[in-house]
């Protein structure tokens, strides 16, 4: 039975995303971390993983979220109030007091810097008490009760997960906003279900590509975590930051990152770095335990090396994206009028597909690029210029990193019986007998286009 134009889905011809499975062969046993990714921050593959779809506690590297969703949600001027649940905050703290006022700006840099965890309390505050209602969202947040700090904190960490989902990130869920180890009940589906404050290796390296690449916010952000240290006074106090991010200084290239400890985390990291035409991206977790605090060190230096050494960029535009084959053609039925019933094959050109992500990819020397063509052979008439017939999909190790789409070239009309010519003539000598017939070349737009 001759195919019709429902036959093919165009959510699945268009762009796709890049399946990053992977095997942790080149790396294994040389690392520390129990779970580790090295990713392309072009086009989001991994090109390692160690564990990398693994859920586990990511203590302070939660902030890179905190910190790009105040960025897209509120004004670095804005000023936050203090309550008495920010100021209770257990150390690392800025030290702030309830009833205090402070910049937006200057609390980020205390987050991302010192990885304070009151000025983490503080900026969830000041932007969940907008998802709140009545009272608590106009008030001072220096008056909120605890109860009413919670549930500010909570509306934020909502926004978290929020985001996470737009990311990609379906194995993560965040409690806090500043990475304390936590767990709640949450239901789901009609079940209660206990979640931990967690993520994977691949899904931290994917939200800290969102902040440096994807948010409106890059700037800003890169510049917060960029900065080697920061001065401000405030309640007529002065404090001086220092950036915990090693990776800056030690490696060339490096241009954001961000640490984290917890008892259950033990000590994650997830840094960025772009050199030679490439942007690299390592998460850690779980990566040592004290008294083991450069294990972190060692093993971003490790996967950021290989990197290096093993991919070179390679752009969508390169010869190996180009399918060398003839396209083939597609038979139309019924075309014609009822005294001439014809087939007709119809021309297939090739629509570039909007790329998956960036304009290129990481590729080691050794990998090729594979191309499979999927068309339909018939159709029926009406059919139109431009419709989907099929697709050209490009894949790498497996993965799928592109899918151009084909469509016809001409369109051609249905067939038309012998009655409705006589209605067509009609109308055209005798238009005030005409029946406003809908039979004239009524078909889809671009019918009858060459």
């Amino acid at each position: 039975m001759p195919a019709k134009a429902t036959d093919i889905n165009p959510a699945e011809v268009g762009a796709g995303t890049i399946d990053t499975t992977v095997t942790s062969e080149p790396l294994d046993g040389q690392l520390y971390a129990k779970g580790a990714v090295l990713l392309d921050g072009e086009s989001g593959r991994v090109l390692y993983s160690k564990n990398g779809q693994e859920r586990m506690p990511m203590a302070s590297t939660t902030k890179i979220m905190t910190c790009i969703l105040v960025l897209e949600h509120v004004e670095l001027g804005e000023q936050v109030d203090i309550s008495a649940y920010a100021a209770s905050m257990p150390k690392v703290h800025l030290g702030i007091r309830k009833g205090e006022v402070y910049s937006v700006g200057d609390l980020l840099y205390s987050l991302m810097l010192e990885s304070h965890n009151d000025a983490a309390v503080a900026l969830a505050e000041h932007v969940g008490r907008g998802y709140l209602t009545g009272e608590e969202k106009t008030k001072s947040v220096a008056e909120y009760t605890l109860e009413e700090s919670k549930r500010a904190v909570a509306a934020f960490a909502g926004l978290m997960n929020e985001k996470a989902l737009e990311i990609g990130c379906k194995d993560t869920w965040f409690i806090t906003p500043n990475g304390l180890d936590a767990t709640q009940e949450v239901e789901v589906n009609g079940q209660q279900e206990s979640r931990t404050h967690s993520t994977t290796a691949r899904e931290l390296a994917l939200i800290m590509r969102y902040c440096l690449y994807e948010s409106k916010k890059q700037e800003q952000f890169l510049q917060i975590t960029g900065a080697s240290e920061y001065n401000f006074t405030a309640n007529g106090r002065s404090f001086h930051l220092n950036n915990h991010n090693a990776l800056l200084s030690m490696m060339e290239g490096a241009i954001s990152g961000k640490t984290g400890f917890t008892g259950n985390a033990g000590y994650c990291y997830v840094g960025a770095l772009e050199k030679d035409g490439k942007k690299l991206i390592v998460a850690l977790l779980a990566c040592g335990w004290p008294n083991n605090k450069t294990y972190k060190w060692q093993d971003t230096k490790k996967l950021m090396a290989y990197g290096l050494e093993q991919y070179n960029y390679v752009s969508f535009q390169d010869e190996r994206f180009y399918y060398q084959q003839e396209l083939p053609r597609v038979l139309v039925l019924n075309a014609g009028t009822e005294n001439l019933v014809y087939e007709s094959l119809c021309p297939v050109v090739l629509q570039e597909g909007e790329l998956p992500s960036g304009e290129g990819i990481l590729m080691a020397e050794e990998e090729e690029i594979r191309m499979e063509m999927e068309c339909l052979e018939v159709l029926e008439a009406p059919v139109a210029r431009g419709q989907l017939v099929g697709q050209i999909v490009y894949s790498l190790n497996g993965e799928v990193i592109k899918r151009d789409e084909l469509v016809l070239g001409a369109g051609l009309n249905a067939l038309i019986t012998d009655g409705a010519w006589r209605e067509f003539w009609n109308c055209i000598w005798n238009p005030m007998d005409c029946r406003k017939s809908r039979i004239l070349f009524d078909g889809p737009k671009g019918v009858g286009d060459s």
